[in-house]
């Protein structure tokens, strides 16, 4: 019986899945660092919570794993040879899966701190900053998902132990 047909993905679609993290998680960490709004006389700010300071930490954290991958995986398309050989499908493989636990517990901190704080009933300005921070979380799921297709299709260029 023959194996069954090695499933690869281009490393095209590799850079087109990394470049759309990349946009979500710089998006996402531009929305919620200067979310900064006048709240009755004082400024109210992102730093003032620790749910909103983890969602930017893993954004940034996203952002420099993100920016790495691009550049090998743009060496890749350029020379068709992969920098680093299995070790770094390897760092791909287990970096993407790292990613996007990071990520998604990033995204879901923000949610939840925005839930509480809504349930409380603020007026207007701070209604607007809990808005931002939402979403700038929506941005870093986007990111996590984008995370995962890109950990499902490093899992694919792992080499196959017979």
């Amino acid at each position: 019986m023959a194996p069954p047909p090695s499933t690869t993905v281009s490393p095209a679609t590799t850079l087109i899945v990394r470049v759309v993290t990349l946009v979500c998680l710089l998006i996402s960490v531009i929305v919620i660092a200067t979310n900064n709004p006048e709240v009755d006389g004082g400024k109210m700010k992102f730093n003032d919570f620790y749910a909103y300071r983890y969602m930017l930490a893993t954004g940034v954290v996203g952002i420099a794993y993100t920016f790495l991958q691009i550049a090998f995986t743009i060496y890749f398309v350029s020379t068709g040879n992969r920098l680093g050989g299995n070790g770094l499908m390897f760092l791909d493989f287990f970096g993407d899966k790292a990613l996007s636990y990071l990520l998604a517990t990033g995204a879901a901190a923000g949610f939840g701190l925005t839930v509480d704080l809504n349930r409380i009933g603020f007026e207007s300005d701070v209604k607007d900053f809990l808005n931002k921070a939402n979403a700038a979380a929506s941005l870093l799921f986007f990111g996590f998902i984008f995370s995962v297709v890109s950990s499902i299709f490093s899992s694919f260029s792992l080499p196959k132990s017979s």
